[in-house]
């Protein structure tokens, strides 16, 4: 891991940050030629993918399709065997760990929710804050007014503002959903990460998580990874379709669920 490159990535502030992406003459996240290979198995298999600022990317394919290792990768948590990882023009994910990536603006949100039960919606969030961690800062922290507009700004977002003052805890599984992504919200990620959100969830909590996903398109980068084919009907523009740990096609929902190889290999027993 190129240390030096991390400690930068930690010491810059977000506004540089974004300098260094430069994404004005190509993709905020790609992967060119990324092979990952467990014991003999391929995971993934000369995987070619490339995502553009702003977008809302759908990853759709059989179990062992390859799409958990590719968000595995792309956050530093599995290292390819092969193939280059950026973000941006310049900024080789390869060469950082997972906290230096995470600095760099890329979050992930697992399927189960993880938040502080015993803490309030509110205190989720201020911890979430995008601040500088090191203990003697944390130990004489104090929120700051932009702050606190910024957590309001995010409980309106998530729409949990009647809910800041209740434990976490107590919040139905949709709210703690809500509740995860807006303190991936507070991080101010450029690439968010988002694997099955909508695990569990009521037909209710189903459509307002639409709805919140929607409401950051083009604020974010959101690749999310779905089985439910309706609800990646209702948010995806552009839609990823793995098989075998490569990419078989990609385009609009309508054209994936009338092509002959997704129907043979996924649709066929997704529907």
């Amino acid at each position: 891991m190129n240390r030096q490159l991390a400690q930068t990535l930690a010491a810059t502030p977000l506004p540089a940050i974004d300098a260094m992406l430069d994404t004005r003459h190509g993709p905020i996240l790609y992967l060119e030629d990324v092979s990952v290979s467990f014991d003999g198995f391929k995971a993934l298999n000369h995987l070619s993918l490339y995502i553009t600022t702003g977008e809302l990317r759908c990853l759709i394919g059989p179990n062992g399709a390859g799409k958990t290792t590719l968000m595995d990768v792309i956050t530093g948590k599995t290292r390819p065997d092969s193939g280059a990882v950026f973000f941006g023009q310049r900024i080789d994910l390869l060469e950082l760990d997972e906290p230096a990536i995470a600095q760099a603006g890329i979050c992930r949100k697992f399927q189960k929710p993880s938040v502080f039960e015993a803490l309030t919606v509110f205190e989720n969030l201020e911890l979430a804050l995008h601040t500088n961690k090191n203990p003697w800062h944390t130990l004489f922290f104090c929120l700051t007014p932009r702050q606190r507009e910024r957590i309001d700004e995010v409980l309106i977002t998530i729409g949990l503002r009647n809910h800041s003052q209740h434990f976490a805890g107590i919040l139905s599984h949709g709210q703690k959903q809500w509740l995860e992504i807006g303190m991936l919200l507070m991080q101010e990620p450029k690439v968010m990460l988002v694997d099955e959100p909508i695990a569990g969830m009521t037909q209710h909590e189903i459509e307002r998580t639409a709805e919140l996903l929607l409401s950051l398109q083009g604020q974010h980068t959101i690749v999310v990874v779905e089985h439910d084919m309706a609800f990646i009907r209702t948010i995806a523009d552009k839609v990823t379709v793995l098989h075998e740990g490569a990419v078989l096609t990609e385009g609009t929902m309508d054209e994936i669920h009338n092509d002959s190889r997704v129907i043979q290999v996924y649709l066929g027993a997704a529907c």
